[in-house]
């Protein structure tokens, strides 16, 4: 009589997990935050339950991180938790394996915000998605509301399916890989440090629907359109401080790659395209710029160019002589190639997991959404949107002192007009 088999107490990280447990450092943050502002104030009781009932359906995030001889995995994560906390004056901090219960998600309230924290080995924004939406579903029936499963909320009384547990780069990696190139060194955008740690957050609320307008104008999506904004304002930073060499402007944009390689994958399946602007070509217009990044993504984000980078990163990991050096050894030299090829070639970076979507039963209860990127490795702001309703929030976070390109930003977007109500937690 055959036995089913046992189920896995372990499984490897995949390709962006491998990346991010070897540069998590005090000094960076590869942890991002979701936020659904609620209609009322939370019920952390409530909530707390929902995190119980909820956790068990994910196990991809019930999880901690183990160090082997080569390789991080994970396993199980047998401490009790997550347990839901008040929130901190200062989100995304850097995790610390061994520190809160192992865990590697947070869940914090305050007021009517629900936030979620997640570090970024263990899921994208599209996988985490799921998990929150899930979690904020199940909390409003722990409230008595009735709210139904459907797409993007799974059935918290049905097992884990294995498809949502895949490697899907494992998966879809083929034999042709695209070649690398060192790029450019681009202008860094930094500026002297906050004492550590210190995130200085700054939140546009803008309406979609003139959003929307505004890059209408420019035959471009809403992302293009910001990303294009981003860029005039990253030149505007750089010119005002009359480098006599001045430098690429270009941004780190991560790209869902779903659309092109069906997956029900909740762990990661990304990569990041960088659109570019050389200021030694001469000066751009807004609308040049636009252009610039519309064609760039249309002719780099596509499924033969995504699927040889891919296959490259899936063949790195795999690499014979790779495998054989200890971890101590591995994540120092891995630390050192991101700074080179991760880091030094980008003046920030730039994400849009899109629109919230949520039953009707839902709506209601949910005022809008939220979302950020945690420290980076040097004092310059990530970018982060997403759209709830007819509201986008954009969030800048960082390290450094200067607020000049949030500043330059969203003056530009005033300038298109477009309302924002700016909200921040600096004190100077």
């Amino acid at each position: 009589m055959s036995r089913k088999p046992a189920k896995p107490t372990w499984y490897p990280l995949d390709n962006a997990g491998v990346l991010y447990s070897a540069i998590q450092r005090d000094r960076y943050s590869a942890v991002y935050r979701f936020s659904a502002v609620m209609r009322d104030p939370v019920d952390p009781a409530a909530l707390q339950r929902a995190v119980d009932k909820t956790m068990p359906r994910f196990p991809g995030f019930a999880v901690r991180i183990r160090r082997g001889a080569f390789w991080c995995y994970f396993e199980p994560n047998p401490n009790p938790g997550p347990f839901v906390k008040e929130d901190m004056a200062n989100p995304c901090q850097p995790v610390r394996f061994r520190e809160d219960n192992e865990w590697l998600i947070r869940v914090f309230y305050y007021q009517r915000r629900i936030s979620l924290e997640v570090f970024h080995a263990i899921s994208d924004g599209a996988g985490t998605l799921v998990f929150l939406r899930t979690l904020l579903a199940v909390y409003l029936r722990e409230l008595g509301h009735a709210v139904p499963n459907g797409p993007g909320i799974l059935d918290i009384t049905q097992p884990p399916r294995r498809e949502e547990l895949e490697d899907a780069y494992a998966r879809y990696a083929g034999h042709r890989t695209l070649r690398g190139r060192l790029e450019k060194t681009a202008f860094p955008n930094t500026s002297p440090a906050e004492p550590f740690y210190t995130l200085n957050v700054t939140m546009g609320l803008v309406p979609v629907d003139q959003l929307r307008k505004a890059a209408q104008a420019y035959h471009a999506s809403v992302t293009e359109y910001l990303t294009a904004v981003l860029l005039q304002s990253l030149l505007e930073n750089q010119a005002a401080r009359r480098y006599r060499h001045p430098r690429p402007v270009a941004l780190a944009i991560p790209i869902n790659l779903r659309p092109w390689f069906p997956s029900e994958t909740l762990r990661n399946f990304i990569l990041t395209v960088r659109p570019c602007i050389d200021p030694t070509l001469g000066e751009y217009t807004l609308e040049e710029i636009v252009k610039q990044v519309h064609n760039y993504m249309h002719l780099h984000a596509n499924r033969q160019e995504m699927q040889a980078k891919l296959t490259g990163n899936v063949q790195f990991t795999k690499n014979r002589f790779l495998q054989v050096i200890p971890l101590f050894l591995k994540n120092p030299v891995m630390a050192f190639s991101y700074q080179l090829v991760g880091v030094r070639p980008y003046s920030g970076t730039y994400t849009n997991p899109g629109i919230f979507r949520v039953p009707p039963e839902m709506e209601p209860h949910i005022q809008r959404m939220e979302v950020m990127l945690g420290q980076a490795t040097r004092p310059s702001p990530h970018c982060a949107s997403i759209s709830y309703g007819n509201t986008m929030a954009i969030t800048f976070a960082g390290t450094g002192v200067s607020s000049e390109t949030e500043r330059r930003f969203f003056t530009h977007l005033v300038k298109a007009g477009i309302h924002v109500k700016v909200e921040s937690n600096r004190t100077r």
